[in-house]
């Protein structure tokens, strides 16, 4: 009960904070993993988004959207 009343609004604002950085790296691997990209950017941008997970989305968001190849 201490924990709700100390860190009551914080932890909502923690939940959010979790959600985002699990579902932006979901949503960019979904991205990748669904477009097309010309040579082995795929690949590339899969292994960036892995073991970086917030930065390699981010980048992929701002760089990497691009550079897919429209069908």
């Amino acid at each position: 009960m201490t924990f709700l009343f100390l860190f009551g609004g914080g932890l909502l604002i923690t939940l959010f904070v979790i959600l985002f950085i699990i579902l932006l790296p979901l949503l960019a691997l979904l991205s990748v993993l669904t477009n097309e990209f010309q040579g082995n950017e795929k690949i590339m941008w899969v292994l960036i988004i892995i073991f970086l997970p917030f930065l390699g989305s981010v980048l992929y968001f701002l760089i990497g959207k691009d550079k897919r190849i429209n069908r």
